[in-house]
């Protein structure tokens, strides 16, 4: 089978936890997060560089022992190292680290004092409120870890992330490519309409003849099982777990089955609902008149739509948002693309938490063909990542006056990603702040406060005039994290009053603003800014998942400041 990053990042991970719950040498854990981090932020295949016998230690935090691991997962698909620890630790106490505010200390301590080796024993220990006595933990812990359970078994939590789903999909889909018998290919459903998480991949097909295509499809390296094979669909699993349907359609039906498979659900019903009132009948066949067998649109999702008296409405907007009235009045939005984009407003270097140098970072943006960079590394509040104060933020701006003097039709921005303190003040002192072209304001910390704490924190920084862009602004983590609980109108109405832009965070874990609340924002008249919050020059190109929410949140190009001229952005930034 083949072995994706995702795969070996996985490993490493897992290594890094069940060392972690052991108590091993902090320095030898953060190796192997660094280098699950590292391989997770590739854009190219690492099995493939094995194969080429490139030197693997060129790649940050891959070390020679670390690269011989690599080697191992590619040749052999496991890491003995892992088995060998699964030996020593439960494997099930990974999926207690998967509960917002159960670090590896407090996991190690439910399952030294409780027995605690499962979800099941966690939900069991909660539930007999055995987990409030232990040093530590209170019954406020409990109760968070009880909520967090319920969120764990959500139907959510079966979904896929789209970065990850791409990564299995996209090979499959060019591996039944290859075969001369298919003549259209494409991936329909909620991968289609670029929501975050996927539930599983669906693939139509148009083709000469079924059997061979088939037959390719079933025997794929990553198949896990084979569900059902036939001569219009075929199902199987993905080793990750991913159920992936196949069904060959029809020239002449191509279109209705595409929109038909594309969804969403309740875009369909409205637009049969639509067909009914014009004595017309749509399935995933064609459109049908009322009693006849014989379909008279179909083809194509443009001759759908437009029998029912409709334009082309893009697949990201196809939610029953007021997309069908929108089509039917003319007034759908000409939605952003990725080439809208001038360049990317947030990320971080060598300077706090970043892989990469300020020059490196910019001269890659430069090679995707941005015309800048906002360089904006944490502030001193965040210690983990080693945050900057006022004296080294300002050393930082000097040395990007001096790698602009060098660089050509490219600019640097100079910036900070400024926490907000938890009394609604800003982590860096306006002295320094107003030196800055742009300043993205974050909360890291203190994420549990009440609605009414956190709405008022967020509030109160808005106050302060170099509060330019909210940053991931619900400081959600898909599958890891919920929102932070806040009253985002009573906050939406604020940022709007003070011209107070919102980022959508292209990081894939993130994707935070969401659609809903980007489309809200739009509304609103506020101002998006879509960033990737780099922490690798590998990460500037995760900008097309930013696009992705943005154009599910109906957004325009005149909606994204950062397409923009940089001039413009830093005349918008002072306020």
């Amino acid at each position: 089978m083949p072995v994706h990053n995702s795969d070996i990042a996985d490993i490493f991970s897992e290594v890094a936890d069940l060392l972690d719950i052991e108590g091993a040498n902090e320095f030898r854990v953060r190796s192997y997060r660094e280098a699950a981090q590292s391989i997770e932020n590739l854009s190219s295949n690492i099995a493939d560089l094995v194969d080429e016998d490139k030197d693997l230690t060129e790649l940050h935090g891959i070390g020679e022992s670390i690269a011989d691991k690599i080697r191992e997962i590619v040749e052999t698909g496991k890491l003995e190292q892992l088995e060998e620890i699964k030996k020593r630790v439960p494997e099930d106490l990974i999926q207690l680290l998967n509960l917002s505010g159960l670090g590896p200390e407090r996991v190690k301590d439910l399952y030294q004092k409780l027995s605690i080796k499962s979800l099941d024993d966690l939900k069991k220990a909660a539930k007999n409120e055995k987990i409030r006595e232990l040093e530590g933990f209170g019954e406020k812990t409990e109760n968070k870890i009880k909520k967090e359970l319920e969120r764990l078994g959500g139907e959510e939590e079966k979904r896929t992330k789209l970065i990850r789903a791409e990564e299995y999909a996209e090979p499959l889909v060019s591996y039944l490519d290859e075969l001369e018998e298919i003549k259209k290919i494409i991936i329909a459903g909620s991968y289609r309409r670029r929501k975050e998480t996927v539930g599983d991949i669906d693939i139509l097909v148009t083709c000469s003849d079924s059997e061979p295509v088939m037959d390719r499809f079933v025997k794929y390296d990553d198949v896990e099982e084979v569900i059902s094979k036939g001569d219009t669909k075929s199902s199987i699993r993905l080793k990750i777990g991913l159920q992936v349907d196949l069904r060959v359609v029809k020239e002449k039906s191509y279109g209705s089955a595409l929109l038909y498979f594309t969804g969403s659900k309740s875009h369909n019903i409205k637009l049969r609902e639509r067909a009914i009132d014009r004595d017309l009948k749509i399935n995933e066949y064609g459109v049908f008149p009322e009693g006849k067998e014989k379909p008279v649109a179909g083809k194509t999702e443009e001759e759908v739509y437009d029998i029912v008296d409709l334009e082309w409405i893009p697949p990201e907007i196809r939610e029953n948002r007021g997309e069908i009235e929108a089509s039917e009045n003319g007034k759908l939005p000409k939605l952003i693309s990725l080439d809208d984009l001038k360049g990317d407003l947030h990320c971080h270097t060598t300077y706090t938490d970043g892989v990469d140098s300020i020059e490196e970072m910019a001269r890659a943006a430069k090679d995707l063909g941005h015309k800048y960079l906002a360089i904006t590394d944490h502030s001193k509040r965040v210690t983990v990542a080693e945050g900057l104060d006022a004296k080294e933020l300002a050393k930082q701006i000097e040395e990007i006056d001096k790698i602009n003097e060098k660089l050509n039709d490219f600019t640097i921005l100079k910036g900070v990603e400024v926490d907000i303190l938890e009394d609604g003040s800003l982590d860096l002192p306006d002295d320094i702040l107003k030196e800055l072209d742009i300043r993205v304001c974050s909360i890291h910390y203190k994420l549990d406060l009440s609605s009414e704490k956190q709405t008022r924190r967020i509030l109160k920084a808005m106050e302060n005039q170099y509060f330019n862009i909210w940053a991931h602004p619900t400081d959600r983590e898909i599958h890891k994290r919920d929102p932070i609980d806040i009253n985002m109108d009573k906050i939406m109405s604020e940022a709007a009053g003070r011209n107070i832009c919102m980022e959508i965070n292209s990081s894939p874990r993130r994707l935070d603003l969401n659609d809903i609340h980007s489309k809200m924002a739009k509304e609103r008249g506020i101002k998006i800014a879509i960033s990737t919050d780099s922490h690798t020059k590998d990460n500037l190109k995760n900008l097309k998942y930013g696009v992705n929410q943005a154009r599910r949140g109906w957004l325009e190009a005149d909606d994204v400041i950062n397409t923009k001229s940089a001039g413009e952005i830093i005349k918008m930034m002072k306020k």
